[in-house]
C-alpha cells in the first residue's frame, strides 16, 4: 500500500520550488540531455540521395552536407559547426528514419 506522501516530490520552474504529485512516469523518465554539435541527425525520415563531403574533408558552419529526400522534399542538411567529417554512416539511397545519426564531426 502506497500512501499519497510517497508520490510527492518538488518541481523547480523558474527557481520557484513546488510541491506536487509525481508520477512514476515522470520519475523514470529519461534526463534531458542538449544535442550535441558534432552529431548530425535525421530530422525527418527519409532518403538519402547525395552525399556532397567526405571523411577528412573540413566543413564549415552552414555548409551543405548530404541531400535528404523525404516526401517529394529535396532537404538539404547544414553543417551545424566549423570541424572535419569524422565518419559517414550512410550511404546514397539509404532510408533512414528519424533521429539517426549520419555524420560525426571531430
Amino acid at each position: 500500500m502506497t500512501t499519497s506522501e510517497d508520490n510527492l516530490g518538488f518541481l523547480n520552474i523558474n527557481s520557484g520550488l513546488y510541491k506536487t504529485r509525481i508520477s512514476t512516469g515522470f520519475k523514470n523518465r529519461k534526463a534531458y540531455k542538449p544535442a550535441d554539435p558534432k552529431l548530425i541527425l535525421s530530422f525527418i525520415p527519409g532518403t538519402i540521395i547525395e552525399i556532397l563531403v567526405k571523411v577528412g574533408q573540413s566543413v564549415k558552419k552552414g555548409d551543405d552536407l548530404m541531400i535528404l529526400d523525404a516526401m517529394k522534399m529535396k532537404n538539404r542538411l547544414k553543417c551545424s559547426m566549423d570541424g572535419k567529417v569524422k565518419k559517414i554512416t550512410v550511404e546514397n539511397g539509404t532510408r533512414v528514419p528519424k533521429g539517426i545519426v549520419l555524420i560525426e564531426l571531430e
